[in-house]
C-alpha cells in the first residue's frame, strides 16, 4: 500500500502573505494548501521509494504532459542524485507518452482525479507488454467521481478542491506558481476561456 500525506477536508492551509506568491495571482487564490518545501520533501521521499522498489532494472520514466512536467523534473532530479550517492542505482531514460516497446515503465502524473484517464493509459500501455508498470502521482483527489483507481506511489491525498500551482493550471494559468494553492471562485470566472 502506498504511503502518502493525507490533507483533511477541514484543512485551513496557510495565509498567502506567509509565502512568496506572484503579485498577479494574489487576488485569485484563497490560501496555500501545500507549500513548495513540503512538495519537494515528499518528492524526495517518493524518489527513494521508487529506487528501492524498482532499482536494478532499466526504467523508462513516462511524463504525462502538461501538468506533470514540474513534478517529473523534480522527481527525476532526486532519482539522479540517489544514483550518484547510493550503492544502488537505476538506469533511467525518459519519454513523453509516445508508446513503443518498454521494459519497466514509471508513469509520472501530477494529479489523479477520477482515475479514468490513468486506467485508459494503462490499458493502452499494456499492449506494449512492459515487464513492469508503476504509477506515481503527486496528488490524488478524494472525489465521489473517482473510479477507485489508486497509483502505486502518491505524494498527497487531497480534498475535492480546485488546486493550482506547481505546474497545475486553470486554462494554462498558474503553472508558474511554486506552491499548490486553492483557486477562489472569482478567479474561475476571471480566467474562464
Amino acid at each position: 500500500m502506498a504511503t502518502y500525506h493525507q490533507i483533511p477536508d477541514d484543512e485551513k492551509g496557510y495565509e498567502l502573505d506567509l509565502f512568496c506568491v506572484p503579485k498577479h495571482y494574489e487576488e485569485d487564490l484563497d490560501r496555500v494548501i501545500i507549500p513548495h518545501g513540503l512538495i519537494m520533501d515528499r518528492t524526495e521521499r517518493l524518489a527513494r521509494d521508487i529506487v528501492r522498489d524498482m532499482g536494478g532494472h532499466h526504467i523508462v520514466a513516462l511524463c504525462v504532459l502538461k501538468g506533470g512536467y514540474k513534478f517529473f523534473s523534480d522527481l527525476l532530479d532526486y532519482i539522479k542524485a540517489l544514483n550518484q550517492n547510493c550503492d544502488k542505482s537505476v538506469p533511467l531514460t525518459v519519454d513523453f507518452i509516445r508508446l513503443k516497446s518498454y521494459c519497466n515503465v514509471l508513469i509520472v502524473e501530477d494529479i489523479v482525479e477520477t482515475g479514468r484517464t490513468m486506467e485508459t493509459l494503462l490499458s493502452l500501455l499494456s499492449e506494449c507488454n512492459p515487464k513492469m508498470v508503476k504509477v506515481v502521482s503527486l496528488l490524488v483527489k478524494r472525489t465521489p467521481r473517482s473510479s477507485g483507481y489508486r497509483p502505486d506511489y502518491m505524494g498527497f491525498e487531497v480534498p475535492d478542491w480546485f488546486l493550482v500551482g506547481y505546474a497545475l493550471d486553470y486554462n494554462e494559468y498558474f503553472r508558474d506558481l511554486s506552491h499548490i494553492c486553492i483557486l477562489n471562485e472569482k478567479a474561475k470566472v476571471k480566467y474562464k476561456l
